[in-house]
């Protein structure tokens, strides 16, 4: 108790006092000064350290057993702390004394300790011209020609030879000198400008999907740059009920979608299978008719068997209020189940398909005839089906990836980061392996196979 009640409490000094210390450190050093003014000496050298940097000694304000952290306590201690060239007049008007004006000193100082430094990238080609300098003339010598720290080229040289001992993977001196930043501008721009339909997140998608990781927000500031307009969408929740099949093949939405081509109507039929969004027939007509449904969705079962469930609005192709439509005998006979949906909002899916296909296919291009409409609506699917990510499969998956059940195996892909386009498909006869020759045996018989014709033993 006696120790706690015999320390001092904390002085202050005013601008003056502070100023004539460091004066006074000056001529005679930090610890005599300290001795004749009765100043702590670690209070006097820190004064005396800020001011060679250009602060006045009135950023310390106080003075006690730890005067490397004091605190300003008044506004205009604080504002001579942090403004030395607005708090000299006034420290000089209030002791009525004129001090030397050493605010051009200060501030002369102060500049070469603004400076900030930033480290430096050198490109592969810029650390190889610095090695052969290092191997001609000396580290010592090429860091002061190339301005580069002789630190890192000893670095360089440790990684070069690790590298040629194969102990490490990678090289300074090897790789591109192309900025990260013009690669990640150019594929950004290539993708979209290879579906311009596509927004910030779904190009930000396609790209991770190919094994390239890069941020919406950067995607966005791209497209941006080079002329992208978000579109103004307002959005109405008319129901919160979601609803998912458990299966492929589990439930099929059909609707129409009209459009003109060269001042000709015509409808887009779309068939969409709700457990992967998968487009499992398309077609185009000129009117919504009846003999579309039943054309569209016999080609499609034919190809991927019938469904169990579908589902469409109350269209006069697809149902009759009084008696019975041809699409409903047809569902009749193929024992599956029919929905009408009341509101759009139950067909949301397939809606949301709608919208996207005039986002990316008709507002996007020109057709010649109706021929042409017709043959780029059915690569658009081709394309929404195996190439294009879907938000609603998690942002990775394409609907072909859920249909045929391999959505696992890409995912897998995907997180060993390799890209995971043409997984479960066939191979291109390009990409095809041909044995030219094959040694085998066969009940114990060696056989010798040339351009898979045998040799040996003859056929005959």
């Amino acid at each position: 108790m006696g120790k706690k009640q015999k320390r001092q409490r904390n002085r202050k000094y005013s601008e003056s006092e502070r100023r004539a210390a460091v004066e006074r450190a000056g001529e005679v050093g930090p610890a005599v000064a300290s001795k004749e003014l009765g100043i702590p000496e670690g209070t006097l050298t820190c004064w005396t350290h800020l001011a060679r940097r250009g602060k006045t000694a009135g950023a310390q304000t106080e003075a006690g057993n730890e005067p490397e952290r004091p605190k300003p306590t008044s506004a205009c201690e604080t504002k001579a702390g942090s403004n030395p060239t607005a708090a000299a007049p006034d420290a000089a008007a209030a002791s009525g004394t004129a001090e030397p004006k050493a605010t051009d000193v200060t501030e002369t100082q102060a500049e070469p300790s603004q400076k900030r430094n930033v480290a430096r990238v050198y490109t592969p080609s810029q650390r190889a011209e610095a090695l052969e300098l290092a191997a001609k003339v000396g580290v010592a010598e090429a860091a002061r020609t190339l301005g580069i720290a002789r630190f890192s080229i000893y670095d360089w040289q440790r990684k070069v030879k690790l590298a040629a001992q194969g102990k490490s993977a990678t090289s300074p001196v090897t790789g591109s000198d192309a900025d990260p930043r013009d690669e990640r501008d150019r594929r950004i721009l290539e993708e979209w400008r290879a579906h311009p339909g596509l927004g910030p997140s779904q190009i930000r998608n396609q790209l991770r999907r190919a094994g390239f990781k890069v941020s919406v927000h950067s995607v966005r500031c791209v497209m941006d740059d080079n002329g992208y307009v978000s579109p103004k969408v307002r959005r109405q929740e008319v129901h919160d009920r979601r609803y998912e099949a458990t299966r492929p093949n589990a439930l099929w939405h059909m609707d129409f979608l009209q459009r003109y081509v060269h001042k000709q109507q015509v409808s887009v039929l779309l068939l969409l299978d709700d457990y992967s969004r998968y487009i499992v027939g398309a077609s185009l007509w000129d009117a919504d008719r009846s003999q579309a449904v039943l054309e569209t969705f016999e080609a499609a079962v034919a190809l991927h068997g019938k469904p169990e469930t579908v589902m469409s609005d109350g269209g006069a192709a697809f149902w009759a209020w009084r008696g019975v439509s041809q699409f409903t005998r047809l569902l009749e006979e193929l024992a599956v189940d029919q929905l009408v949906a009341k509101l759009p909002q139950h067909n949301g899916k397939l809606e949301v398909l709608n919208a996207n296909i005039q986002k990316e296919l008709f507002n996007q291009e020109r057709f010649f005839d109706l021929s042409e409409a017709h043959r780029r609506l059915l690569a658009w699917v081709d394309f929404y089906n195996y190439k294009r990510t879907s938000h609603a499969l998690g942002g990775l998956l394409v609907p072909a990836d859920r249909y045929h059940g391999r959505a696992h195996r890409v995912l897998a892909e995907l997180e060993a980061g390799r890209p995971a386009d043409g997984i479960g498909e066939p191979l291109a006869v390009a990409a095809r392996c041909l044995d030219m020759l094959r040694v085998s045996s066969r009940g114990g018989q060696v056989e010798v196979f040339l351009m898979g014709q045998r040799l040996w033993p003859s056929a005959g």
